[in-house]
């Protein structure tokens, strides 16, 4: 097999940039090493950015979401008892985020893909990136019990933190922080007890409100992070989130049935570069944030739209110079988006040994927030989205 650009993984950011390739002309091949009904259930990140909402309008993937997606004007914070509303619009000149889960998103770059797009085969595992220092990069990989070989002008690695990718970038520079907490987190079928994001800090710990439909509430509690999910009871989850969301007023949570619940490590990751020759990482491959600041779908588009920028004008112009600048260009967003996961994840979360007087601080920086127009709109120019390139 031969294409233009190989593509190594058909999560958000390996389908996003094969729609992009599709509509700039380029051919793309994609492998991902699980079947289609794994990677449409695959529950990760529900939060879109206005940047990312744009990218897909203007990739012909927009459809469904604007018609089933739930636009949010804001998120709401509390602590010490009180509620206060961060209004993006209002501070950000009109931008807002989008609920859309990662599955949905996939399954709509899925379809349109199978329907007018390269090759995607499920079910072909990557095994190896071969001469990515050359000009005729490889992949072998291994379909339907086959060893095959995909010839290709590029390699693009969306194949996550454990893919064989990143592997294969020599010399590489990491940096890392593990959190010594993680998230609990349930789906239950109620609808959610409040119309956008609430963000919790409390003595016993951060929660989260979330949502994945007017009917879907997607819930969370920081926990130890060697937590085991099936050691903590339906009821006793309910009690736990009741009492990290209280209130002074008369809000209530409600409760319904529990139908999945799982335990997200909380970790940061920078791989550099995120180049090797012509092999490009996008995506996890390249970068991990904790969940806190929901960048993780919305860096790996960034990725992939940057790159698709440069390939298409490596096509129409011959020039290598935004090639060449993909690696610097992508993690200057990246680390702004480290950063701003790590405000949000010291900012909520309670750390284990904490002075009384970090608990202070912690409460001084959110009061910072709620008082002051100037700290409140710099929390929702990055919630909303940093700009892309």
């Amino acid at each position: 097999m031969r294409t233009t650009v190989g593509i190594i993984g058909a999560g958000p950011a390996g389908l996003l940039l094969a729609r992009l390739l599709h509509n700039a002309g380029i051919d793309s091949v994609v492998l991902e090493s699980r079947d289609r009904a794994y990677v449409e259930r695959r529950q990760r990140a529900g939060i879109l950015e206005q940047g990312t909402v744009d990218v897909l309008r203007e990739a012909g993937a927009g459809e469904r979401m604007d018609r089933e997606g739930l636009r949010h004007d804001g998120i709401e914070l509390r602590f010490a008892r009180r509620r206060h509303r961060v209004d993006f619009p209002a501070l950000t000149g009109g931008r807002s985020v989008m609920v859309y889960a990662q599955t949905e998103v996939c399954k709509d770059l899925i379809a349109l893909q199978l329907k007018e797009g390269g090759p995607l085969l499920f079910e072909a595992e990557a095994l190896a990136v071969e001469g990515a220092g050359t000009d005729r990069p490889r992949v072998r990989f291994r379909h339907r019990g086959t060893e095959e070989v995909l010839e290709c002008d590029y390699v693009v690695g969306c194949d996550g933190y454990w893919g064989v990718a990143r592997a294969a970038v020599p010399d590489g520079r990491s940096f890392e922080r593990t959190y010594p907490f993680g998230w609990l987190g349930i789906l239950a079928d109620v609808a959610p007890s409040h119309d956008e994001l609430v963000y919790a800090r409390h003595d016993r710990g951060f929660a989260l409100l979330s949502m994945r439909s007017p009917s879907v509430s997607r819930l969370y509690l920081q926990v130890p992070a060697d937590t085991d999910a099936d050691g903590w009871s339906d009821e006793e989850i309910w009690d736990e989130l009741e009492r990290r969301f209280e209130t002074d007023d008369d809000w209530s949570l409600r409760r319904g049935p529990i139908t999945q619940k799982s335990v997200t490590p909380m970790r940061s990751y920078v791989h550099e570069p995120m180049r090797h020759g012509r092999l490009f990482l996008a995506g996890d491959a390249a970068h991990i944030v904790p969940p806190t600041g929901a960048k993780g779908l919305n860096l790996a588009v960034g990725d992939v739209v940057t790159l698709a920028r440069a390939l298409a004008h490596r096509a129409a112009t011959g020039s290598e110079e935004l090639l060449d600048a993909y690696s610097a260009t992508c993690l200057r967003r990246v680390w702004q988006a480290e950063r701003f996961s790590y405000d949000m994840t010291t900012l909520l979360h309670t750390v284990p040994g904490a002075t009384p007087f970090e608990d202070r601080l912690q409460l001084a920086r959110l009061d910072r927030i709620t008082s002051s127009r100037a700290a409140e709109t710099d929390l929702a120019e990055a919630y909303t989205g940093f700009p892309i390139g």
